[in-house]
C-alpha cells in the first residue's frame, strides 16, 4: 500500500517537475517580433453586466489608441442589467449589441456577438472585460502580432489598484507570475500560452474553424485556448471569485479531456500535452494532498512525520516570500512587503478552493462588485499591455 501510494506521488512530482522545467524557458529573451504597418481590422468586444461604473473608462482608454481609428470598433453587450450599462456605453462612444438570447455566463454573451460579428469584414477579435484599462499601444502591437503570423495573442496583465489593500498587491504578483513564468515561457519554448479572461485577440480563421466562440462552462476562455483587472479588495469575494476559475478550469478538463488526449498524437502533439497538463492542474494538486495524508497514515512513523510538519511549513513559507520578492522585481522593484508576506497564503489558499470545488462546482456566474466609481483613465494605472 505505502509503495503504491510513493509511486503515484512520485508521478505528480514529475507533472510538478514539468512545469518547473518549462518555466526556466521565461529566463531566455524572447525573439522580437517586427513593427507592421496598421492592417488588421479589429473589433473590441465588452461582455458587460452592471458595469455602469466601469465601462467609461475601458471604452476611454480604447479610443486613445495610437492604432488608426478607422481599424477598429468597439462593441459593449450588456446583458441582464439592473443599471444604465448600455447608456453609459453609448455616451463613451461604444455601439451596443442587445442580447437576443438567454444569457447566463460571459461565453454565452460572447457567442452571440460574434455570431454576429463574424458576418463583418473584422481581421481579428479582442475580448476585454469593462472593468479593464488598455495601454495606447495596445491594439498597434496586436496588429504586429497577427502581421507576424500568429493566430491568438495575450496581452500582458497588470493590476490596476494595487494600492487599494495587500490581497490587491498579491494579484498583481500572481498576474506577473503567469505573465512571466507562464506565458513568456511558453512563447519561448514554442508552446501556446492559455488564454485568459481579458486583453487577448483572436484571429477570425480560428472563430471559423470553430463556428464561432462556443463554450458550456464558467471559465469560457480557458474552454476557447480567467482575471480581473480590478482585483477584489475582500478576502470572501476574492476566494469566490478563485474558486469559480477553479470550478471552470476543473469543467472544462473533464470535457476536453478525451479530445486533448487523442490530439497528443497529431501534428501539434506537444501543445496539447502541454494544455492538458494544464488544466489537469487543480486535480494533481488535490490528488498531491490526499495522497499526501494517506501516506502519513500508513507509515511506521507517523508521528514523528507529524511533527516535523510545521518546520516544513516554515520553509515552504520562506521560500514563497522569496519568489513573491522575485516577482516583485520582475514587476519592476516595487517591494509591498504586506503582499510579499501575505502572498504564501494567497497561494496556499488555492488548495481548499481545488478540494472543495472538486466536490462542490460552481455553475452560476455571480458579479464581481467594483470599489471605486470610474474616473478618467489618463489618473489611473495602465493595465492591458501587449508586450512583445
Amino acid at each position: 500500500m505505502q509503495n503504491a501510494i510513493s509511486g503515484a506521488m512520485l508521478l505528480l512530482k514529475l507533472a510538478s517537475l514539468y512545469f518547473l522545467v518549462v518555466a526556466l524557458f521565461a529566463l531566455k529573451k524572447p525573439k522580437p517580433i517586427p513593427r507592421a504597418n496598421p492592417n488588421m481590422r479589429f473589433a473590441c468586444v465588452i461582455a458587460a453586466r452592471n458595469e455602469e461604473r466601469v465601462i467609461g473608462g475601458l471604452i476611454e482608454s480604447l479610443l486613445r489608441q495610437t492604432y488608426p481609428k478607422a481599424l477598429f470598433d468597439i462593441y459593449v453587450m450588456p446583458n441582464n442589467c439592473t443599471d444604465h450599462t448600455a447608456l453609459a456605453a453609448i455616451r463613451a462612444g461604444a455601439q451596443v449589441l442587445r442580447p437576443e438570447g438567454e444569457i447566463r455566463c460571459k461565453g454565452d454573451a460572447l457567442h452571440e456577438v460574434f455570431e454576429t460579428l463574424l458576418k463583418k469584414d473584422y481581421d481579428a477579435f479582442c475580448v476585454f472585460d469593462a472593468d479593464n484599462f488598455v495601454d495606447p499601444a495596445f491594439l498597434s502591437r496586436m496588429n504586429d502580432a497577427f502581421c507576424a503570423g500568429a493566430k491568438a495573442a495575450k496581452g500582458a496583465m497588470r493590476v490596476k489598484n494595487p494600492e487599494d489593500s495587500p490581497l490587491c498587491a498579491c494579484y498583481g504578483l500572481y498576474f506577473t507570475c503567469f505573465d512571466f513564468f507562464f506565458s513568456r515561457a511558453r512563447m519561448n519554448c514554442g508552446l501556446s500560452s492559455k488564454l485568459v479572461g481579458t486583453g487577448f485577440a483572436v484571429h477570425r480563421s480560428v472563430l471559423e474553424k470553430s463556428h464561432g466562440w462556443n463554450s458550456v462552462t464558467i471559465a469560457e476562455d480557458a474552454e476557447f485556448a480567467a482575471y480581473l483587472a480590478e482585483t477584489p479588495t475582500s478576502v470572501l469575494v476574492s476566494l469566490r471569485q478563485r474558486r469559480r476559475w477553479s470550478s471552470g478550469v476543473m469543467d472544462v478538463a473533464q470535457a476536453q479531456l478525451g479530445s486533448l488526449a487523442c490530439g497528443v498524437f497529431d501534428e501539434g502533439g506537444l501543445r496539447a500535452l502541454d494544455m492538458l497538463a494544464m488544466l489537469t492542474q487543480p486535480f494533481c494538486q488535490a490528488a498531491s494532498f490526499f495522497l499526501g495524508c494517506a501516506l502519513v497514515l500508513v507509515q511506521s512513523n507517523a508521528a514523528q512525520t507529524i511533527a516535523l510538519l510545521p518546520l516544513g511549513l516554515a520553509g515552504g513559507f520562506f521560500a514563497m516570500t522569496m519568489f513573491a520578492c522575485l516577482l516583485s522585481k520582475i514587476q519592476g522593484g516595487r517591494y509591498n512587503w504586506r503582499a510579499i508576506l501575505l502572498f504564501p497564503l494567497f497561494m496556499a489558499s488555492w488548495l481548499p478552493l481545488n478540494l472543495v470545488s472538486l466536490l462542490f462546482r460552481i455553475r452560476v456566474w455571480r458579479e464581481i462588485e467594483h470599489g471605486k466609481p470610474a474616473i478618467p483613465a489618463v489618473k489611473r494605472q495602465l493595465f492591458q499591455k501587449a508586450e512583445f
